[in-house]
């Protein structure tokens, strides 16, 4: 006989609760975000000013007017000047990584600013933010989409994150400048470097087929190889690159400048707001202390009548 053990008591389902949102300090990754931009930046200009010094021997190496020994030095100042762009690009994927962490830590700071955990939740009359906080990231990789949608972004998480003193403030004046002039110059940016390298590689495959093109000629008809026209090319093409890196060196200074203040204005903003007291703890300012007049004149007296007095 087999002994049989009571039933366990049912236990009711509870779904899983939603995680809380919480405040993160930014100051950290702001100034982390806000010095590799400063990096960035300088080793952009080292490159563009080494792009100019080095022109001329590019030009004259076009040209055919460099002596073996300086065509030796101009690749090795060429090979020498590699690292340094490479750096630029490292510099630059370092300052998107701690950009896009300092804006993912900041839209979730927003949704603690406005959920009833704050000191003194934000209200507002329309929804703080546009698109999923997905599109944080994936909104820089997309095609077409990445030309707006980053900026719909940050400003909605420096629309969400305004103090209620200053409501408005990321749609007019200092702010809105801020905004578009960061977004305009640093899609300016991209689409310079982009394009322009684009362009400057299709050049160089156009040069190279012309090239081609203009020794087969010569073989058929037994003329001589005329590449001048050839070499003025490549030389055009040469100060192309140089002026648009350079034009582009100056975008991305404007545009790191202008992070910058916007990042370091947006975690004030969350900061003030986050380490505030609550309303119901300020205390009320002190009543003014109440002084009694230094002489007391009493009013006139009537006679008072009992009520077997008439």
């Amino acid at each position: 006989m087999t002994q049989q053990y009571p039933m366990p008591y049912p236990v009711p389902y509870r779904p899983p609760q939603p995680v809380p949102p919480r405040y993160r300090p930014l100051k950290k990754i702001a100034i982390v975000s806000i010095a590799l931009m400063g990096l960035t930046s300088v080793a952009a200009v080292v490159q563009a000013a080494l792009m100019w010094s080095a022109y001329d021997e590019v030009k004259r190496f076009v040209y055919g007017l460099l002596s073996e020994e300086e065509v030796d030095r101009a690749v090795g100042s060429i090979a020498g000047s590699g690292p340094l762009l490479n750096l630029v690009g490292y510099l630059l994927m370092g300052t998107a990584i701690a950009f896009l962490i300092w804006l993912w830590q900041a839209r979730e700071n927003t949704e603690f600013l406005h959920s009833p955990l704050a000191p003194r939740p934000v209200v507002q009359d329309r929804p703080p933010h546009r698109h999923a906080s997905g599109w944080i990231v994936g909104a820089w990789f997309c095609p077409f989409i990445q030309f707006w949608y980053p900026l719909q972004i940050v400003q909605d998480v420096t629309a969400a994150s305004e103090p209620p003193d200053e409501r408005g403030a990321s749609e007019r004046g200092p702010m809105r400048t801020l905004l578009y002039g960061w977004w305009a110059t640093w899609t300016g940016f991209w689409v310079i470097l982009v394009g322009g390298g684009g362009l400057a590689f299709l050049a160089f495959i156009v040069w190279i087929v012309r090239l081609i093109d203009a020794a087969d000629t010569a073989d058929a008809t037994g003329d001589y190889v005329d590449i001048y026209d050839l070499q003025d090319f490549m030389v055009r093409v040469a100060l192309a690159v140089t002026i648009g890196f350079t034009v582009a060196t100056l975008f991305l200074i404007v545009a790191a400048v202008a992070a910058s203040l916007l990042l370091l204005r947006v975690t004030q903003w969350q900061h003030g707001q986050a380490t505030m007291p609550p309303a119901g703890a300020i205390a009320p300012p002190p009543e003014p202390p109440q002084y009694a007049p230094r002489y007391h004149s009493p009013g006139p007296t009537f006679p008072t009548y009992g009520p077997h007095q008439r």
